[in-house]
């Protein structure tokens, strides 16, 4: 048990910290959650080939809970945007689906890539001044609508993170104010998650290389400590977010993802 107490620190801190991530900027948390599981996996040996496999398919787990709990306080605040979850809502689902798939056929430093690659982009988005840039006036419908939040849904899963990163630059890029982004893409890290994680688990059964305590992918020694963390922080966040103007909080989102591309670019090449 004393070998494992450093980790259950850590993963406690992880998810406090995860918690406000998730809270103060729509998302799931697991852009701080999948790096740093990595890292804490490694720590206890387990075989870098499934790190990231686990890692991510983890946080998925993890970002359920935190996303109840950040989309209620949202909603609370009429942030949440219902008629666009029901227009988004099923797209991202299959596409979550079909990403947990395609995360399974690929070896744990093309997830990291991926990871750090999306990240920066949406990191760059959000630090330059380009909140008068967009694309339509409105959000797409129809066919055409649909391949938005079919991409969201698939590459967060790839990704192991709730959508906000990719959601909120989305949204914002269709008119959407970024507040009623940032609370209606908390939203979406549910629909992300739930599909994903079961993905997950049934695409990581037979592994022998998993570690002890995991369905499939998915490690529930680390969702148990990490979940009652992540839920409790949330409502943190959003309260952070509320008080914050709208550069403030796109400064701070792109400033923290900047950081995370750079430690998921060291990973790939490492």
């Amino acid at each position: 048990m004393e070998s494992y107490l450093p980790l259950i620190i850590l993963m406690l801190a992880t998810g406090l910290v995860g918690g406000v991530m998730a809270g103060l900027m729509g998302i799931g948390g697991g852009i701080v959650l999948v790096p740093v599981l990595e890292f804490a996996l490694g720590f206890i040996g387990v075989d870098p080939e499934i790190r990231m496999h686990v890692a991510v398919a983890t946080s998925l787990a993890t970002i359920i809970p935190t996303s109840i709990s950040s989309a209620r306080a949202h909603h609370r605040r009429g942030a949440v945007d219902v008629t666009l979850a029901k227009q988004w809502g099923p797209a991202i689902c299959l596409g979550a689906a079909f990403g947990s798939w395609l995360a399974a056929k690929v070896g744990g430093s093309s997830l990291s890539a991926i990871f750090a690659v999306v990240a920066l982009f949406v990191a760059t988005k959000m630090i330059l001044p380009m909140e008068k840039i967009r694309l339509t006036k409105a959000v797409p419908r129809g066919l055409l609508g649909a391949i938005p939040p079919s991409l969201i849904g698939m590459i967060s899963t790839m990704m192991g993170v709730g959508g906000g990163a990719l959601s909120v630059t989305t949204l914002t890029f269709f008119n959407v104010p970024i507040h009623r982004a940032v609370g209606t893409s908390a939203f979406f890290g549910l629909m992300i998650a739930v599909p994903g994680m079961m993905g997950f688990m049934i695409t990581g059964q037979g592994n022998m290389m998993l570690p002890p305590g995991n369905v499939g992918y998915v490690n529930v020694i680390g969702f148990l400590i990490l979940s009652p963390a992540t839920f409790l922080a949330a409502p943190l966040g959003v309260k952070i977010a509320h008080a914050l103007t709208q550069r403030q909080l796109s400064m701070t989102f792109g400033a923290f993802l900047l950081i995370v591309a750079g430690r998921m670019f060291y990973r790939t090449l490492m």
